[in-house]
C-alpha cells in the first residue's frame, strides 16, 4: 500500500557513496539556478568549490556524508533537491523543508502492521526500491536568504566547519531537515488529529500523552488534536531514545514549584532568562507578591516601585506582567525595590512559555517566565492577600531528579505549544532539551554536526522507528 505525496520534476544527479548507505543528491534546479549558479565564490571553511553553485552542492553532500556514515541501508537513498524562493520577509524567513515523497504499509517483512513508513526506511526493511521512478526525499531551500528583503545581510554560512558566525549554517539545516524526509515526522495532521488514508504513521506508535496515557494511534482525531497542544505532557515512548537521553541531556529541569496554597500547589512549567543567576538546587525559596502599577490590575514595573509597592515586594519573590518594556527594566525597578525573585506572567496565551533576552550583569536575582493562564491562577490565589502578605510561597529552582527535555520517567518531551504551530508541532523535540538538540523546531547557533549519542537524539529516534 501506497500513498504518492509529491510530484517529481526533471533530473540530473550527482551522488557520493559511504559504507552504511548510499546518499545520492538529484539536482532538480533549471540552468543557472541553486546548484547551477555559476556566481564565483571565494572557499570558505573546508567548502573548496569556487562557484555559488558548487558550494551549495558540497554542503548537501557533506550533510549527505553525515547520514550516509550513520545509517543502515543496502539501498540508495535519493533526496530531490532544488533551491526555490520560499516565503521570507527582512527579519524572518523558511530556511528550507523536507520529507518523504511516498510512505507505504503493510509491506512485507514491516516491523508493525498498519503502519505508514516513509520511502526511505521502507527500501531499506525490504532490502529493494519499492518504486524505482520516484526519489525518497523532496528537499526545497531558501534561494534568497541574505538578499534584500529576506534576511537581509543574513545569508547561509556554506562552510563545512560550523564557524558560522550569525549567520545560518547550511550544514546543520541540512542534516534537521534529511532527518524529517527519512522518518522524523508523524503524516497524520497535527492541527485536526486526521490520520493519512485512515492509517497511523509508525510515529504514532511512540507518541504518548501522560494525561491519557494512550499514544497517538489509538486515539480519536479530537483526542490527537487537543493532545498536540499538550506542552509538557506529550512525550517520546520509545526505549532508543529514552536510554540515549541519559547520556545527551544534561540532569536538571528549571521549574517553578508552588508549594502553598493547596489549590494552586504543583510544578510550572517556565522560561528562564539569559541574565541574572542560573537557577540551581536546593533553590530560591519565598512569599509571592504581585506589584499593580498599571490600570486595571497589572504589574508592570516599567518605571521604579513606588514606596507601597516596593514594600510589598521587599524581601519577597514579585510577580509581574509582561508588556510596556524590556525584561531587564522590569528586573532593575525590582531588583531596586528589594525584591529576591521576579516572576513575569506572559501577557498572550500560549505554552510553552518562553525564555527572557537580554543582558545586564547587575541584574543578581533570578528571574522566569510563567504562561498567561498560570498567572492568572496564581494572581486569583492571592486576590485577598494583606499589603505585605499573600500566604502563597513557591521556590525558583532546579529539579536535578529530570533531564532537561524529559518528563519524570525520562521519556524526551515532543513540542506541543499552545496554539499549535503547523509544521513545527508534534514533529520535533521540545525547546527545553539542554544541551540543544537538532531536532527542535529552530535551528540554535551552538549545534554541532552530530546526529547520535553523546550528543544528539535524532538517530536514536529513527532507531525506535525502524531504521
Amino acid at each position: 500500500m501506497k500513498t504518492v505525496l509529491t510530484a517529481i520534476a526533471a533530473l540530473l544527479f550527482s551522488s557520493l557513496s559511504w559504507a552504511a548507505a548510499t546518499i545520492t543528491i538529484v539536482n532538480g534546479d533549471p540552468p543557472g539556478v541553486g546548484f547551477n549558479d555559476a556566481a564565483p565564490a571565494v572557499p570558505v571553511g573546508g567548502n573548496t568549490g569556487t562557484t555559488l553553485g558548487a558550494q551549495r552542492l558540497n554542503a548537501f553532500q557533506a550533510a549527505a556524508s553525515k547520514w550516509g556514515e550513520t545509517l543502515d541501508s543496502s539501498v540508495p537513498i535519493r533526496v530531490l533537491a532544488t533551491w526555490d524562493a520560499l516565503p521570507c520577509t527582512d527579519t524572518a524567513a523558511v530556511l528550507g523543508s523536507a520529507g518523504a515523497l511516498e510512505v507505504f504499509a503493510d509491506f512485507p517483512g514491516a516491523p508493525h502492521p498498519n503502519a505508514w513508513y516513509g520511502k526511505a526506511e521502507t527500501n531499506k526493511l525490504i532490502g529493494f526500491d519499492a518504486d524505482p521512478d520516484v526519489p525518497d526525499l523532496r528537499a526545497r531551500f531558501n534561494v534568497n536568504l541574505g538578499q534584500p528583503g529576506c534576511l537581509t545581510g543574513s545569508p547561509f554560512y556554506l562552510g563545512l566547519d560550523n564557524h558560522h558566525g550569525p549567520n545560518t549554517d547550511l550544514v546543520t539545516v541540512l542534516l534537521h531537515e534529511f532527518a524529517h524526509g527519512l522518518g522524523f515526522q508523524t503524516y497524520t495532521d497535527d492541527e485536526t488529529g486526521e490520520l493519512l488514508a485512515g492509517i497511523p504513521s509508525i510515529w504514532d506508535y511512540f507518541l504518548l500523552d501522560t494525561t491519557t496515557g494512550k499514544v497517538w494511534k489509538d486515539m480519536t482525531d479530537a483526542e490527537r488534536a487537543a493532545s498536540a497542544v499538550k506542552s509538557g505532557k506529550l512525550v517520546w515512548n520509545g526505549v532508543q531514545v529514552s536510554n540515549a537521553a541519559r547520556i545527551v541531556l544534561q540532569p536538571g529541569t528549571p521549574i517553578l514549584t508552588v508549594l502553598t496554597p493547596p489549590d494552586v500547589a504543583g510544578v510550572y512549567q517556565i522560561g528562564t532568562a539569559s541574565f541574572g543567576p542560573p537557577l540551581a538546587s536546593p533553590g530560591l525559596t519565598g512569599e509571592v507578591m504581585p506589584v499593580v502599577d498599571t490600570p486595571p490590575d497589572l504589574g508592570l514595573a516599567c518605571a521604579p516601585l513606588s514606596p507601597l509597592n516596593a514594600r510589598a515586594v521587599r524581601g519577597k519573590i514579585a510577580l509581574l506582567d509582561r508588556g510596556g518594556c524590556t525584561f531587564i527594566i522590569k528586573a532593575r525597578h525590582v531588583q531596586d525595590a528589594g525584591a529576591i525573585g521576579i516572576i513575569v506572567a506572559d501577557n498572550v496565551p500560549g505554552a510553552p512559555p518562553p525564555d527572557l533576552g537580554g543582558s545586564d550583569p547587575a541584574i543578581v536575582i533570578p528571574v522566569v517566565r510563567i504562561t498567561q493562564e498560570d498567572g492568572q491562577a496564581l494572581k486569583s490565589a492571592i486576590a485577598q492577600r494583606t499589603r505585605t502578605r499573600s500566604g502563597l510561597y513557591a521556590n525558583l529552582g532546579v529539579n536535578l531528579a529530570v533531564r532537561a527535555g524529559t518528563d519524570p520517567l525520562g521519556r524526551v518531551l515532543m513540542y506541543a505549544p499552545r496554539p499549535n504551530q503547523p509544521g513545527s508541532s508534534v514533529s520535533h523535540y521540545d525547546t527545553s532539551a539542554r544541551p540543544n538538540q537538532l531536532m527542535e523546531p529552530a535551528i540554535n547557533g551552538d549545534l554541532r554536526h552530530e546526529v547520535k549519542p553523546p550528543d544528539d537524539l535524532t538517530y536514536p529516534l529513527l532507531k525506535d522507528i525502524g531504521w
